[in-house]
């Protein structure tokens, strides 16, 4: 075992006793980061190559400070995003939303699928459909100044349209002519704030996290924003905590004019999303 192997050792240790979820893929990363090499490559670092800054980060990450924010980069799908301080990180949990929504976009068999992102956030969601959607044309909306930082710069050279505004009142000039409306909105209710993971609770935007007593305040609202959107038959795919399995399906309701309400579970089969299809006239 090299120094570097040692020290990743040693470092998954530390990070395992602050309570990170993620001890060893973390350590990993972060020496990977530190030492401009691939995962795979950490064996192939010299002992005399070995550089101690890689302690620095491990206190940082031991501080509970997001993996992405040191590295100053996430994963999702097949996207490599810029994200910081004032944007939400996004997470794996919704990469199962956008693959569900990207079948039920190609099953609509429409040539240039409409799709909107509410509360885009790093630019995740949209940036994906648009790249594993090729023909779409995909807008995406997000509300606060410090996100759209970064939202901008992912979005560079991206044929998605971007606009500053509230959620709730987005896009008029499409109404009634939307396929997909997406979000993945704030969702975790005041009440709920001192069982935030340290990383979500501390580093991401309020704004990006809670709405409302239940959570659910939000997701009220953009219920009526995506039925304005779409188009007869067009759906709406929507993420909840997987404490509101059930919950957020009855907020789409026939009433309402909405069909095939359902829950779908996320990639450790919890209910992680819902969707409906706007009722035809």
């Amino acid at each position: 075992m090299n120094l570097l192997l040692a020290e990743v050792a040693q470092a998954t240790q530390r990070l395992a006793d602050a309570g990170v979820p993620s001890p060893r893929n973390d350590a990993e990363e972060l020496a990977a980061f530190v030492h401009g090499v691939k995962r795979g490559e950490l064996h192939s670092v010299r002992d005399a190559d070995f550089d101690a800054r890689y302690w620095e980060v491990i206190a940082r990450r031991e501080q509970r400070e997001p993996l992405q924010h040191i590295t100053g980069r996430a994963f999702f799908r097949y996207l490599e995003l810029q994200v910081g301080p004032g944007v939400f990180v996004p997470r794996p949990e919704t990469e199962s939303v956008v693959g569900w929504a990207i079948d039920a976009v190609r099953a609509m068999d429409v040539v240039e699928p409409l799709i909107v992102d509410l509360c885009t956030g790093s630019g995740a969601i949209a940036l994906a459909l648009a790249q594993e959607v090729p023909r779409s044309r995909v807008h995406a909306v997000e509300l606060s100044e410090d996100a759209l930082r970064w939202t901008r710069k992912n979005m560079e050279g991206s044929r998605v349209d971007l606009r500053q505004g509230n959620a709730l009142d987005a896009f008029p000039d499409l109404d009634g002519q939307v396929d997909l409306v997406i979000s993945n909105p704030p969702y975790i209710p005041l009440t709920e704030w001192e069982y935030v993971a340290p990383e979500a609770r501390d580093y991401d935007p309020e704004l990006a996290l809670f709405s409302g007593e239940d959570g659910l305040e939000l997701i009220r609202g953009i219920e009526r924003t995506a039925h304005r959107l779409l188009r007869p038959g067009g759906v709406v795919v929507i993420e909840h905590a997987d404490t509101q399995g059930g919950q957020v399906p009855w907020i789409f309701t026939e009433e309402r004019g909405w069909a095939d309400a359902a829950d779908h579970p996320d990639l450790n089969n919890r209910p992680r999303f819902a969707t409906a299809r706007k009722a035809l006239p």
